[in-house]
């Protein structure tokens, strides 16, 4: 089984904000990149040594780092 990536930002709800999930746990709802990037540091890992292009460590789901609404 593929192992699936540990960061998933999920969909944009209608109310705004995507949904952030770190190794299966809720992180938070994010408005936006400074909130992701805080969840990443909470979490233990360097926000400032990601790629959000990462493939290996996102799972972009309903649009990229760009869409927020």
């Amino acid at each position: 089984m593929a192992e699936h990536p540990p960061v998933v930002v999920h969909p944009p709800s209608p109310s705004g904000g995507r949904r952030v999930t770190i190794r299966s746990a809720i992180a938070g709802l994010a408005y936006g990149l400074p909130d992701l990037l805080e969840f990443l540091r909470r979490a233990g890992l360097d926000p400032d040594a990601v790629a959000l292009d990462d493939q290996a460590l996102f799972d972009w789901r309903g649009g990229g780092p760009d869409v927020w609404m």
